[in-house]
């Protein structure tokens, strides 16, 4: 038998994919799980088992659209008992929640997963792959959903000698009394710094680029301030530091480790610096070690992700294609591709994607009467709940195209696949369409939020919208492949858009100076 689909991973975004195909009952797909239970990378992950991403069941609304903007852990699903914010009010919650909340996930909406099914090798005959775990299964399309699997290992010598963070000791007794080296500059590292303040004599966290801190720069993979504590250590003068620069080699003799360190902001050069216990916190990069040379995807960003079309697609590999953590590759730094919050709305809209390719089915839209005042009212009442818009801003956005006299409205399309394929139907050839996104300002990240002397555009500042720099909508007209004009939505401090003045009147203005340039 030959699948329409095989998805590798019963991770959340396997388990996401599955759900959709499973409620749609369309096509023959499978799960391949090399555990015996899903989600089973939370079993293990984060190691001091606090996630970071939030969930906040008390938010003053019934709306669960909208709650969705709060609850970062949620997979998509009508049933309302399937909703993560209902197992723990915990506002950043242990990890074995989530190996619970997928589990129930997994079994309330009856997905296909085969466990302890480790997948061995996959190649590509005819054009059809061949996925080995056990007994070989065949797919036209394969849908990878591992994850992040492989360590990822910086070129320093000695680094063999340093302990994984999949593998250290997560008992801050084991560090009594311990100078102790962490390299890394992410929340891993940031993490496992937190938990041994209190147990060791000093603690170094170590790497070449700057600590980038989340509140400032809109990104969820930077430093979270639920993890940085360890920064006051540091400012405040506690034994502690940041060192800033390369570690280029690590040895080991009977009493501890030298650590050779070439600082980039320190007058010395280079420096010895010994240590008990060197700890690497470097992250996670993508293992491609399965494929064989007839479907072995290309790689990109240090060779952390498998490189990927706007669609999702191995670059060089028709029908692989790749989902969750690792489709971040398409907005990496920029948006949330790399977080479940994110991904969950990635994978809907990899789900439609593989339905108008190979099943031909349309992009589900609603119709609208092609008036500026009807299609601006749509735009308002859809950016005041959305949630994919708000969690994925500047990457997916609502597309509304326009034929004559009658307009549609879809949901959720990504950005890059509108302007590379557009959403042409035989019944709809439209001309025009106005692509609605959430979007900061272009530089955000430069402006500090804290500091009361930087001036800011007032809400509902009309004629300023254009300068915000905190989240507001944005709406560009597109015709025959090109951007001709653009509308900035006034940002509001309760991010509410429906204004009549300030945010409707604007919009449908907007709205009919473009129209009033189309001969329909």
């Amino acid at each position: 038998m030959t699948l329409d689909y095989l998805i590798v991973g019963a991770g959340p975004a396997g388990l996401q994919l599955a759900a959709l195909l499973e409620a749609e009952g369309k096509r023959d797909y499978l799960v391949l799980e090399q555990a015996d239970i899903p989600g089973a990378f939370f079993a293990t992950f984060p190691r001091h088992r606090q996630l970071i991403s939030i969930n906040k069941p008390h938010t003053g609304s019934d709306d669960p659209e909208l709650n969705l903007r709060l609850d970062w852990n949620s997979l998509l699903s009508d049933d309302p008992a399937l909703r993560f914010t209902s197992y723990t009010e915990r506002y950043f919650p242990d990890a074995d929640v989530m190996v619970r909340y997928l589990a129930d996930f997994a079994a309330k909406t009856g997905v296909r997963v085969r466990y302890n099914s480790r997948v061995t090798s996959v190649r590509k005959v005819d054009g059809v792959f061949e996925v080995r775990a056990g007994e070989v299964f065949r797919a036209r399309r394969l849908i990878v959903a591992t994850g992040v699997s492989r360590p990822y290992r910086p070129d320093i010598a000695g680094l063999e000698l340093a302990e994984q963070y999949a593998e250290m000791s997560v008992d801050p007794r084991d560090y009594l009394d311990q100078k102790v080296l962490i390299i890394g500059k992410g929340n891993s590292a940031f993490e496992t710094a937190d938990s041994l303040m209190e147990t060791t004599t000093l603690i170094h966290v170590a790497g070449p680029s700057s600590v980038r801190l989340a509140w400032r720069t809109h990104y969820v993979g930077h430093l979270r301030a639920v993890n940085n504590n360890f920064l006051d250590t540091y400012q405040l003068k506690s034994a502690n530091a940041i060192l800033d620069g390369t570690v280029t080699r690590i040895a080991r003799d009977d009493t501890g480790f030298t650590v050779t360190f070439s600082f980039s902001r320190a007058d010395e050069v280079v420096k010895e610096l010994r240590y008990d216990r060197v700890l690497a916190c470097t992250g996670f990069a993508f293992d491609a070690s399965i494929f064989d040379d007839t479907c072995r995807p290309d790689l990109a960003i240090r060779d952390r992700f498998p490189a990927q079309t706007p669609e999702w697609e191995s670059v060089n590999v028709p029908g692989l294609f790749f989902a969750g953590t690792i489709s971040q590759e398409r907005d990496f730094r920029r948006s949330t591709s790399g977080f479940i919050h994110g991904f969950r709305y990635c994978v809907r809209a990899l789900h439609r994607i593989l339905e108008r390719r190979y099943g031909d089915a349309p992009w589900p839209a609603e119709k609208v009467d092609a008036t500026p005042e009807l299609i601006a009212d749509a735009v308002v009442a859809r950016i005041n709940r959305t949630s994919a818009l708000w969690q994925q801003f500047g990457f997916l956005g609502d597309v509304v195209t326009v034929a004559g006299s009658e307009a549609r409205y879809h949901d959720e399309v990504p950005v890059e696949y509108f302007a590379r394929t557009g959403l042409r139907t035989a019944d709809h050839d439209y001309t025009d369409a106005f692509v609605v996104t959430l979007e900061y300002g272009p530089e955000h990240d430069q402006v500090d939020p804290f500091d009361v002397t930087v001036n800011r555009v007032a809400q509902n500042a009309v004629g300023q919208a254009h300068d915000a720099a905190y989240l507001h909508p944005v709406v560009r007209h597109h015709r025959a492949g090109q951007v001709l004009a653009t509308h900035h939505l006034a940002e509001n401090l309760e991010n509410r858009w429906d204004r009549p003045d300030v945010h409707v009147a604007p919009l449908a203005a907007f709205l009919d100076r473009c129209l009033s340039r189309v001969e329909r």
